[in-house]
């Protein structure tokens, strides 16, 4: 049951719309008008339209599936504590380095910008933690290591961060 904010959903309803009310409706058009061009067994055009509009509906189900299951969680936390939306910089002690991340749901992570889930292995460490703690990062490998909070920046959810896709 993925862990959202009201934000996540609105994000969730406007791509839903999107999809159903001005993507679907060209991308069936598209499966016609190459079905138009004649022999489907070597119509590329035609496998391509069909391909664009199954990935559609995938996704379609996708987000349909996680509004269904989806939990609100809200986005504000403590002055002094991590909480989403925070960007929070660790020591990692085992290495002597400083790294930032930002916290976020995990429909808006994106690991290669800093920008982690709260249910990743360090996103769980560092919530609800302080600056100066020191936290056990677990990974599913029964490996962990220690890092210490050294910052808090407090964030709040602009929009600016995009779904993830698929």
């Amino acid at each position: 049951m993925p862990e959202l904010t009201k934000k996540d959903l609105e994000k969730i309803r406007q791509e839903l719309d999107h999809r159903r009310i001005e993507l679907r409706p060209q991308l069936l058009e598209a499966v016609k008008e190459a079905r138009a061009f004649g022999d489907l067994s070597e119509n590329f055009e035609y496998k391509a339209a069909k391909q664009e509009k199954n990935k559609n509906e995938g996704r379609i189900r996708f987000l349909e599936r996680t509004l269904k299951t989806a939990r609100v969680v809200e986005d504000r936390s403590a002055p002094d504590r991590v909480g989403l939306y925070d960007k929070v910089t660790v020591l990692l002690e085992d290495e002597g380095e400083t790294e930032t991340y930002q916290i976020v749901t995990t429909l808006r992570q994106d690991a290669l910008r800093g920008i982690i889930s709260k249910e990743s292995p360090m996103g769980r460490a560092l919530m609800g933690r302080r600056a100066g703690d020191r936290a056990t990062v677990e990974l599913d490998n029964g490996y962990s290591y220690e890092v210490v909070i050294q910052a808090i920046e407090k964030g709040e959810d602009d929009g600016s961060l995009p779904l993830n896709r698929f």
